[in-house]
């Protein structure tokens, strides 16, 4: 067969369910914009992962991780929007409450469906290890002299419809249990952790080597 299907499927869901910064933004949207903030942000990831799908089966990603400027410069504003997205979270959850609000927050002060969807696509496409990871893994699991513009694309789109259907996943359970979750302790908590948790990633991304 030109394209060994079963392995690919068993690597591409190891990677996708371990999370990241694509996980951690999707729970952060959805802690505070609910489950459509949550969805559209999953889905905002996936664009980004299309892009690089494209982008690695013209062999366009293969320049970017040929070229160290570019991707030095594409990992430090990733890197920066990360860290920008996290201090908000943290803002959010440190901020003195409303004196009037009630334990239970029952509006939701998340992103807009543009930014939330926006958000994902900007997260994903700041990541240059994407276009290193795309350019490696896809190339892996087809036979020598099939790696076609088409064989390549038909892998990474059925990559981003897999991480698509995870992160939605995610964002569902999340919002299932948000009658937990909106209670204003506890929604706090979690947009701390998130917060820090998109910190850290980006603060790892901008020192971390290819």
């Amino acid at each position: 067969m030109a394209v060994n299907l079963a392995a690919f499927l068993g690597v591409s869901i190891l990677v996708i369910v371990t999370p990241g910064q694509d996980t951690a933004l999707t729970i952060r949207n959805t802690l505070l914009g609910g489950r459509r903030s949550g969805v559209l942000t999953a889905t905002g990831v996936a664009s980004g992962q299309f892009v690089w799908t494209v982008a690695t089966s013209a062999g366009l990603a293969a320049l970017i991780v040929a070229s160290e400027p570019v991707f030095t410069a594409l990992k430090l504003a990733g890197a920066a929007y990360l860290v920008f997205l996290g201090a908000q979270a943290l803002y959010a959850a440190l901020r003195p409450r409303d004196g009037h609000a009630s334990a239970t927050v029952k509006v939701h002060h998340g992103p807009g469906r543009v930014a939330a969807y926006r958000q994902g696509v900007l997260s994903n496409l700041g990541n240059p290890k994407m276009a290193v990871f795309f350019s490696s893994l896809l190339p892996q699991f087809i036979a020598p002299g099939h790696a076609s513009f088409a064989t390549l694309l038909m892998l990474g789109l059925l990559f981003n419809v897999m991480t698509l259907t995870w992160l939605t996943g995610y964002a569902l359970v999340v919002a299932r249990v948000g009658d937990v979750l909106r209670r204003d302790r506890v929604r706090r908590s979690m947009g701390a952790f998130t917060g820090l948790v998109l910190i850290g990633l980006g603060l790892r991304l901008a020192t971390e080597r290819r």
